[in-house]
């Protein structure tokens, strides 16, 4: 303990650089826990859309979706998608959602977007149809 005191007191800007980091840390753990859109494995999504008839939205571009969906998906292009368009979605506002893109990475915002449209129930697919290709889960086109 006292070696660890010494080097904070030697070294004040990287022991503070280390202290706000752990905060940061902290602080998104937080935020993802007390978010109401979650992340689901694809293990997760499988169970949320066979037991409660959860809906898959694909919001990748036309072509990829073309190329190869998750089996029921719903595709929700970019278009729509920057002008807030989610009449196609309305009469599944109270089902369990769960949002794919290509990683993972931009599905965050149209879930954030449909959260904030009414949707009660939205969630992620982590990782994306990345995640879905290597478990080896099923695809149509």
């Amino acid at each position: 303990m006292d070696q660890f005191i010494t080097f904070a007191m030697s070294q004040p800007l990287l022991s503070a650089a280390w202290l706000v980091i752990f905060v940061m840390i902290i602080i998104i753990t937080i935020k993802i826990q007390m978010s109401p859109i979650k992340q689901l494995s694809t293990q997760q999504m499988t169970f949320l859309v066979n037991r409660e008839s959860g809906v898959v939205v694909d919001t990748r571009s036309d072509k990829d979706f073309k190329t190869g969906h998750i089996i029921d998906a719903i595709h929700l292009g970019n278009e729509k998608v920057s002008k807030n368009d989610f009449t196609s979605l309305e009469k599944l506002k109270d089902k369990p959602i769960i949002v794919v893109c290509s990683a993972g990475l931009s599905a965050s915002k149209v879930a954030s977007q449909l959260a904030k449209a009414g949707f009660s129930r939205v969630n992620i697919l982590k990782g994306g149809m990345g995640a879905w290709q290597t478990a080896g889960l099923p695809v149509t086109k």
